[in-house]
């Protein structure tokens, strides 16, 4: 037997992201300064992105002895998590510092935990094996457990889910979801024998009842990062707890992270019926239920699971739909953390998204931000001008139609006209005539709101940063360069 080599740069990626969290600590315990440990982050988040551009496509290291199986595989779409989980780090950085600045939580704890999961993030993208990759998921999960409960509210608001409660929530369904999927590998394990995603193959013969089973397992117990049903009632509580930007990572970073997990399996494994089948509840449910919502993260949470249900559509065709699927996902991504960004710099530091009454007539004090928001809500949508969100929506469509699968791609169009409803409320009421001083409210801070000639927009350098990527998605033609980059 061949001694197992390593290649060190193509590990580069995973060197920089947990070398983040290192350096952050020990910033916090030697320099014991917020800026000193800002800078640590943020560079370590950029230094990411740049060794996952550098090592690209190169050979897998951590190899079976015969050379045909790794642990860790890098290629055009591993880079492209770790890119982006990077810069998802960086951006929820930039906008928690009013609030850390403030001591709504301890800086160095708060830094070190977010690199951290980073660093889960960027193993899940590389992940070629059952047990990096599970490995990687809890990585990039556990810290979020403590992220959530480090929150202090603001003097006076009284929060519909304390930070608390939604910390146990998020931390006891993962548990249960995390075992659910562990036993579903070692069920697989048990029937096939093959841990490496290249050696995994439908049972066959005696032992395919149990493959099949360990399967199914696999599917929905990694089906809760996505947060599609029924593994999903974690969300709403669990955002609207949060601090607002790490209610943003949850949304965008843990979801990313649960879709790369996903295509990993039905890539290689035959799960078509049961991905179908969750996508169908995922979508009908978040959306109807969102409807109904009268607080704005709480409404993000249910549309983020209806936009769970169309990323899971096209991987139910298996390999023929992954890449739509990346694709969908990446501008789910971008979209969804541009409108968790906008309601950051519109309240105050350390408050929760409040109603929605709340952001009535934003966009006349606050123009470029209400453009934001509005964008990222019509990309969300599928409606011009978010290009970018609706040709990501087209491209999956167009590959459910491809595969075969011409119902699901009614029941995602079906899906697309009930989800304008709320979009389109929404953003209706960030150009609505502001609420007038005395006239009886729903919501104390819409007093607030009409009282003050502008919105408290305390993030002047997270709302540049809102407006530049708001401007970017615009680009039509965006979803097919990457699909063109993933292929």
């Amino acid at each position: 037997m061949s001694a197992q080599t390593v290649d060190h740069v193509s590990l580069l990626p995973l060197y920089a992201a947990a070398g983040t969290a290192v350096l952050v600590l020990l910033a916090d315990l030697l320099v014991a300064r917020r800026g000193a440990v800002f800078g640590t982050l943020a560079t370590g988040g950029l230094a990411t992105v740049a060794a996952a551009i550098i090592t690209g496509s190169r050979a897998g290291t951590f190899c079976a002895p015969t050379g045909d199986a790794c642990s860790w595989v890098p290629s055009p779409l591993a880079a492209t998590a770790a890119v982006v989980f990077a810069a998802l780090t960086v951006g929820v950085l930039a906008l928690s510092i009013p609030a850390l600045r403030l001591g709504t939580a301890p800086a160095g704890e708060y830094c070190f935990l977010l690199a951290a999961s980073m660093t889960g993030g960027v193993a899940v993208g590389y992940a070629g094996d059952l047990i990096t990759l599970i490995v990687g998921l809890e990585t990039l999960t556990l810290p979020l457990y403590l992220l959530v409960g480090l929150r202090r509210f603001a003097p006076g608001e009284k929060p519909m889910t304390s930070a608390a409660s939604a910390s146990v929530t998020f931390f006891l369904i993962s548990v249960i979801s995390t075992a659910i999927a562990l036993l579903g590998a070692a069920l697989n394990y048990a029937a096939t024998g093959a841990l490496h995603f290249d050696r995994l193959i439908n049972g066959s013969g005696p032992t395919a009842p149990v493959a099949e089973a360990g399967v199914a397992l696999l599917v929905v117990g990694l089906a809760f990062k996505v947060a599609a049903v029924p593994l999903h009632a974690w969300a709403p509580p669990t955002y609207e707890g949060s601090p607002l930007p790490i209610a943003a990572y949850l949304s965008t970073a843990s979801k990313l992270g649960g879709v790369l997990a996903l295509a990993a399996i039905v890539v290689r494994l035959d799960a078509a019926t049961l991905t179908a089948f969750l996508a169908l509840l995922t979508m009908t449910v978040g959306n109807l239920v969102a409807l109904r919502q009268t607080r704005m993260v709480r409404l993000l949470a249910w549309s983020s699971i209806a936009q769970a249900g169309y990323i899971l559509a096209p991987l139910s065709l298996g390999a023929d739909g992954v890449q739509a699927a990346a694709v969908y996902a990446v501008f789910f991504v971008i979209l969804e953390f541009i409108a968790f960004g906008v309601i950051a710099a519109l309240r105050p530091a350390g408050a929760t998204g409040g109603d929605i009454l709340y952001y009535r007539g934003a966009a006349r004090r606050s123009p470029w931000l209400g453009a934001a928001l509005v964008l990222s809500l019509a990309g969300l949508a599928g409606l011009p001008p978010g290009l970018a969100g609706l040709f990501a929506k087209i491209t999956i469509v167009d590959a459910l139609i491809e595969g075969g699968e011409t119902w699901l791609a009614v029941v995602v169009v079906l899906n697309a006209v009930v989800a304008l409803a709320y979009y389109v409320r929404v953003a209706a009421l960030l150009y609505a005539t502001p609420t007038v001083p005395g006239i009886p409210v729903v919501d104390p801070t819409l007093l607030e709101a009409a009282t003050h000639p502008r919105f408290p927009v305390t993030r002047p350098l997270a709302a540049a940063l809102i407006t530049a990527a708001a401007a970017a998605v615009v680009l039509g033609f965006a979803p097919q360069l990457l699909f063109n980059a993933l292929s």
